[in-house]
Formats: structure tokens, sequence, C-alpha cells
């Protein structure tokens, strides 16, 4: 018998999809991505970006404070363990995941910690199968596989990740240790710097460095960081390494100019944030949904979650190249929910 509802994805989208479709007695079976090592090697672990996140700020209804009896009491013992003990500073992203997911499963969601690695939206029910084998027909799919952050591949950008390495100024720019500190965004685009110009309420100084000697972004956007008295670009460079110590974490990066190739600079920064683009998790779709040239799905109606599949809904990054925060994408997460309630309704699937 087909499934009502499947969910591919376990970030804030996929696991806000699955509380508001369980409590809709939809029994949502959510596909959360295998725990392997090549999943977290390419930024996209189960429970998502978040999962890799530490510190975060800006989700509504967590201020800092003690969340430990509450999470004791909230999680099952076997995932709270592996958190450790709370920090008292806000709510910590793997936390904020469980804490989803526990309530998702509450309200009775399936969870499967599989890969969907095949689709058939060829014809209806719909055709999925998994990592494992697992094959599964479905009348409504929610796709809410997310994007992963692109990097330059340094292993030292891993040692340092939330250690003042990131891949989201708006994010993290506000934390502590940032403030008043000199930082360092990588890129040339339109969202370098919009991320430098962000980093400027917070940094002391902000360094662009580009491998070119002109920037790709838009005139006004480019305009506008030149102009910005905080921001200096580093311009034909590229970063060689991520400088820094498990006590402080980034303490600054190492670059080489691209037109004098003995030309090797450090400069002192605490945060390095890369923004050369996202990469959305849309390979297993095979082309079988309408993407953007950034290869995001598209939304084809305003103010829904439709796909140009009737039948198949996206929520959350997969489908957002704009605002890529957690709280948008539980709020999509959240649509996409109604919006495959309401189309099974409308096509008299009890």
């Amino acid at each position: 018998m087909a499934e009502h509802v499947v969910i591919i994805g376990s970030g804030p989208a996929g696991w806000a999809a699955a509380i508001y479709t369980s409590r809709a007695n939809l029994k949502p079976l959510l596909f959360e991505g295998a725990a392997s090592q090549e999943n977290w090697d390419l930024g996209r672990p189960p429970l998502g970006q978040l999962a890799i996140t530490t510190e975060v700020e800006n989700y509504p209804g967590f201020p800092a404070g003690n969340l430990a009896s509450y999470l004791d009491d909230s999680v099952d013992e076997s995932k709270r363990r592996y958190m450790g003990p709370h920090s008292g500073e806000g709510v910590s992203g793997p936390e904020l995941m469980e804490l989803m997911r526990q309530q998702a499963l509450n309200f009775g969601t399936r969870a499967v910690t599989e890969d969907i690695t095949e689709v058939d939206l060829s014809g209806h029910p719909f055709k999925l199968r998994s990592s494992e084998g697992t094959a599964v027909e479905c009348l409504t799919v929610i796709v809410a596989t997310g994007a992963r952050a692109n990097y330059l591949g340094l292993d030292s950008e891993n040692r340092f990740k939330n250690m003042g390495v990131s891949a989201c100024a708006v994010c993290d720019g506000a934390l502590p240790r940032f403030r008043d500190k000199p930082l360092v965004v990588v890129g040339g685009g339109d969202s370098a710097m919009e991320e430098a110009t962000f980093l400027t309420k917070f940094g002391s100084k902000v360094y662009i460095v580009h491998r070119r000697d002109a920037l790709r972004a838009s005139r006004i956007m480019a305009d506008r960081a030149l102009a910005n008295e905080k921001i200096d670009v580093k311009w034909n460079s590229v970063v060689e390494e991520v400088l820094g110590n498990d006590e402080e974490g980034v303490t600054g990066v190492r670059i080489r100019s691209t037109v004098e190739l003995e030309k090797v600079e450090e400069v002192g920064a605490a945060g390095y944030f890369a923004a050369i683009g996202h990469t959305p998790n849309t390979e297993f779709l095979q082309g079988q949904l309408e993407t953007n040239e950034k290869g995001y799905i598209v939304w084809t109606t305003a103010a829904r979650t439709f796909t140009s599949v009737d039948g198949v809904f996206a929520a959350g990054d997969v489908a957002d190249d704009y605002y890529r925060q957690a709280v948008t994408a539980a709020g999509t997460g959240c649509m996409a929910a109604l919006d495959a309630e309401r189309w099974l309704a409308a096509k008299g699937f009890e």
C-alpha cells in the first residue's frame, strides 16, 4: 500500500514537515539519511547543517540559559548521551535538531536512517528506492534535502569548523568570538560582498580574499563593499591554509599571490567565512524536477511549495538560495506539510 507522505531529508524543514503531517494523522515516513562518513565528509549529515553547528543564537524560543534538564527529559537517553553537558549558551545545533526529531517521533513519524538514491516521479504513485534497497511507493513526496556549503577543500578548513570557520555570516557573525576582531571572507561574488558588509557590524576589519583583480559581484554590491572603510580586499590571492590552534580556534590565514607565486602573506583573523556558494542536494532526483540555474528546486506557484511535478513539494534550503536560515527552512517545512495535506484531500485520498 502506498504511503501518504514520504519526507526526504532531516534538517529543520524535514522535521517541521514531519511534525505537521504526523499531527494531521498522515503517518509520514521520513528518510533522514545514512549516518555514513561519506555524508559527513560531503557536509550533508543526518539532521542537516545544524548537526555540525555549535552555538545557535537566532532560532526563536531558545534564549541563553540552561536547557539541560529539559533536554534530559525530552530527548532519548541514547541520543542525549553523545551531546555532552549543555553549555548554557542558548541551544546548540545538534540539541535543536534532536528536539525537533523527538517532537516528530512523539507524534508518530517513522524515521529510516537511509539515503534515498533513486526516484521515479513519472507516474503515480511515486516510486523511491533507498541506499539499502528499501522500495517505497507514495502519494506525495516532500523533498527537504537542503544544500551544503562549498569550501576550498583545505584540511585546515575542516579542522577549524565551528572554531572560527563558517559559511554563514548571518548565522554566526554576531557570536562573541568574532566581535571587534579582524575577519576574513573568501569569494568575489554577491554573496561574498553581502557577507563581508554584514560582518563589518561586528568585526574590527574584514579582509576579502579574491583570486582575481576584479570582483564577480554585481556593480552595486561591489561598490557598496569597496566603499566600506572596514573592508580591505586582498586582490589576486588565494588562501593556502587557515591558521589556528585548539585553544583559540582560528587565528589567521596564509594567502599566496596568484600573480607573484613566491609572495606569501599571513593575515591575522579570528574568523574565516567561506562565501563561494552552496550546492543543493538534488543529485538523486536525476533532473526529474525543474531547477533554477544554480540547481535549486523551483517553486512553481507563488507562496506555495509546489514543484514541477504534481504531488511533489520542496521545503528548506534545497529550494531556497536566498535566505538559507533554520527558521525559514522550518517555516517552509510547515508550508509543504500543509500543501501535501490539502493536495491529498483535494484528490480524495483518505
